[in-house]
């Protein structure tokens, strides 16, 4: 086995842990919205947060890296954009929360009026979410539209 082979196995490993973290992690932070239990809350953001980090890298690792198919497969591939697409979705639905939940953080202080809001906004990231990996099961077997 080579050193690219392994890098390549890890990657792929990566991106899928992070959908075992992720996926929870956004559920329990929509329960916890809804709840409104802050607390709950920042700690199942945290988690959120460290899977995005790990899809990240790990994506852009696997498409960019030279480990797998290569960047050429990926940018030709139809289902690769429309899991971009839904990725892209969820960080745009993401960055009024993520934002809001960073300053309750520095300030220490929250605003529960918003609760509700971020715990829908929340809840159609993990519907999208749960889709991504039937998107990505096709794209890595060839479908195509």
């Amino acid at each position: 086995m080579n050193t690219t082979t392994l890098l390549a196995a890890l990657a792929s490993a990566g991106h899928v842990l992070a959908f075992g973290i992720g996926l929870p992690a956004i559920w329990a932070r929509a329960f916890a919205l809804r709840r409104g239990d802050v607390q709950a809350t920042l700690y199942a953001d945290n988690f959120w947060g460290v899977a995005a980090v790990l899809w990240l890298v790990t994506g852009l690792s696997r498409v960019f890296g030279g480990l797998e198919k290569g960047s050429a497969w990926y940018l030709a591939n139809d289902l690769f954009w429309l899991k971009m697409a839904l990725f892209g979705l969820v960080f745009a639905l993401e960055t009024w929360p993520m934002i809001t939940f960073i300053l309750w953080r520095v300030r220490g202080r929250t605003e529960p009026g918003l609760m509700p809001v971020f715990a829908k906004i929340s809840f159609v990231e993990a519907v999208i979410t749960t889709a991504l990996p039937f998107v990505a099961a096709a794209m890595a077997r060839g479908i195509r539209f």
